[in-house]
Formats: C-alpha cells, structure tokens, sequence
C-alpha cells in the first residue's frame, strides 16, 4: 500500500467575503490541485445572514470538503469534527474511484456485498489514522471576529490534542486574513508542534475587510510550494487490491 498525503484548508470565518476574487472559485482551483476546503462559520450573539450561511456552504461544497455554521462556545468540538470528517470523505472518494475502476463505472462501495464493504470501510478508518496530513488554517481576523478569537484559539488547541493521538505525521500552517500589509499574515510556518499554537495567538489583531478569495488564493500557493518541495511521488495515494 502506497500513502501520500491528505492535503486540507480549514477556514474559520464570521461573515461575508467582501473584498478580491470570488472564494466559491478559488475553492474549486483547491479541489482541483488535490486540496480539500473546509469551512466553519462562527456565530456570537446574532445570527449570521443568510447569505454568509450561503457562501460558507458553496465554499465547502466547491472544495469538495465540509462545512458547519457554529456558535462560537461550540467551536472546539466542530474544528475537530470537521477536520476527521473530511479525511475520511476524502478518503472515501479515492475508494470509490479505485472501485470504479475495477468494477466499473455504475459501481460504489454501497453496491458491494456488506462483508467486503465492511473491509473496505476497514481501510479507510485505518488510514484516517495512519496518513500524513498537511493542514493550512486561515483565520478571519477583521473587525467583527475581535471576541470570538479567543474561542478559536481555544478550539485550535484542542484540535492539536486530537491531531496528536492520531500515529500519521501531522504538519500545519497557521495564517490570519486581512493581514496588515497583504491580504493574509504568516503567523506559524509549516510545522508538526502545534505547542506553538498558543504564542501565535499574541500576534493577532482585528480590522478590516473580509478578503476571503484572496486568503484562499493565498493558501493554495502555500500548499503547491509545499507539494513541490515534497515531491511529486507524494501527490496520490493507492490502495492494494483487496
């Protein structure tokens, strides 16, 4: 069995993107480069508009990841959530086509007999464990994010505890959007000790706009220079035949 990498973008944001290219095409480009988008709006006091629900959903949906609309105070369990749901469906798709493949097109994991399909559901629990997993996270920080950013701090934390449990390497990268010069801020370069998570959150200030495609611009090129220095015999991952 051959493993690469599951390649992931968390977004955690408030609110409307309002500033630079459309977010919902940019998260395409991600799918397409291999990358999957995730997204998690973060709702304080008020309910967030229906058309911030609106573009976090298509986000999500275009980067072929998850998304979920969160009160703030509910954050850490999500992030975590969220994060293995999305290795897993990612996981799934890879089977899926492999089976495909095999079968041919019309079949599925659910149209395999359940002993095999339970096998195979097997693998791909074991390799949510056990594949190395790039994750670039972009936080939010304009105007209104100012008090739920603690909560976020605390959430990402608690995803770090969760990530360490699992025996695949782990890498992450942390950047904040609107930055103070550019649209987004490095705040930690890729590394596996998320124990540096706390001090990043000192670098953290609020204002601005909401520039959402550009951050997500941003991420991709972070990742392909990533992929690059890695090495392209990393870009898939296959399954030996069952």
């Amino acid at each position: 069995m051959k493993k690469g990498t599951l390649r992931q973008i968390l977004l955690l944001t408030d609110g409307c993107s309002n500033t630079g290219e459309d977010p919902i095409a940019i998260a395409s480009l991600a799918k397409e480069e291999g990358m999957t988008v995730n997204v998690i709006g973060i709702v304080d006091r008020q309910e967030m508009s229906e058309a911030g629900v609106n573009e976090i959903e298509s986000i999500a949906e275009a980067g072929g990841g998850i998304s979920q609309v969160v009160y703030a105070r509910q954050l850490s369990q999500t992030v975590q959530m969220v994060t293995k749901k999305a290795m897993t469906q990612t996981i799934y798709g890879v089977v899926n086509r492999e089976i495909s493949q095999i079968l041919g097109e019309e079949k599925e994991l659910e149209d395999l007999e359940p002993e095999k399909r339970g096998q195979l559901m097997e693998v791909v629990d074991e390799l949510g464990e056990t594949m190395d997993l790039d994750i670039i996270i972009l936080v939010d920080t304009s105007a209104s994010m100012k008090n739920k950013l603690p909560m976020v701090q605390e959430a990402l934390l608690d995803l770090s505890v969760s990530l360490r449990a699992r025996t695949g390497n782990n890498h992450f990268a942390l950047y904040s959007f609107p930055g103070k010069r550019k649209d987004v801020d490095k705040l930690i370069n890729w590394t596996p000790h998320f124990d540096s998570l706390s001090g990043a959150f000192k670098k953290m200030s609020t204002s601005g706009v909401t520039p959402t495609g550009p951050a997500l611009q941003e991420g991709i090129g972070i990742m392909r220079k990533r992929m690059k220095k890695k090495g392209s015999d990393e870009d898939e991952f296959y399954l030996e035949e069952a």
